[in-house]
């Protein structure tokens, strides 16, 4: 019986050949290259909504060997205001969320306004859906002397004081980066992880894929198509 099968699985593979090759091929390619994620939170709203599957570029920062974190060669670093993906080994899971702090810098929040290496970030506010309430929504920009052109991008805080929108100064390790969500009062981030090892950082997204409407029959919202992540980048 075993060598039946075991003929029988020659004959099919040898018929399939280029199949099983194309699924290789792809499983490498989605592994070490390109994939998408989604999201199944609001920790990154407004920019990332439930429902999102968003590209991740798995080459942004490291060429690595498929199925693991082993770097075989670095190609860039995380910036101020990247989105980045990672396999969190303290939340055990994969998260998204943005950089905040760099390695060797210091950090604090006060009310939700994010000071780096002791200067206050910027804040522009704009307005909020009619569906939401209880919101404030800003556009951000993380300061930096070094870096005067960063990111902008839209973060949302709630209208009433929360327990952790506050913090004390603290100086992101060497090799780890402080990272924050978009949803200020409804994300579990380097707040309750502590610090990202870069080495847990799989890649680095900038657009959405495509989107599921989880209140409605999961039908695509055909506006975040495509949609890039960060519009108020200037």
């Amino acid at each position: 019986m075993t060598r039946k099968l075991g003929n029988f699985f020659k004959v099919w593979l040898k018929e399939n050949r280029a199949f099983v090759v194309f699924i290789a091929l792809m499983c490498v390619f989605r592994s070490a290259v390109a994939d998408w994620n989604d999201v199944p939170t609001g920790s990154m709203k407004p920019t990332i909504v439930e429902g999102d599957r968003i590209f991740i570029n798995k080459m942004a920062y490291d060429l690595r060997v498929p199925f693991t974190h082993i770097s075989l060669m670095k190609t860039g670093e995380p910036a101020y205001g990247d989105i980045v993906i990672f396999d969190s080994k303290a939340a055990d899971e994969r998260l998204v969320k943005r950089v905040i702090g760099l390695p060797g810098d210091t950090v604090a929040m006060q009310d939700n306004l994010v000071f780096i290496n002791g200067h206050a970030s910027s804040y522009q506010r704009v307005e909020s859906p009619e569906n939401v309430v209880g919101v404030n929504d800003y556009i951000e920009q993380v300061a930096s002397p070094s870096e005067p052109n960063n990111k902008k991008y839209v973060v949302r805080t709630s209208q009433h004081k929360q327990p952790f929108d506050s913090f004390n100064t603290v100086t992101v390790p060497k090799d780890h980066y402080l990272v924050l969500g978009d949803n200020r009062d409804n994300s579990a981030d380097s707040r309750f992880i502590g610090f990202v090892p870069r080495e847990e950082i799989v890649g680095k997204s900038q657009h959405v894929a495509f989107s599921l409407n989880y209140d409605n029959y999961y039908l695509p919202r055909l506006d975040r198509l495509f949609k890039a992540l960060d519009s108020t980048q200037s």
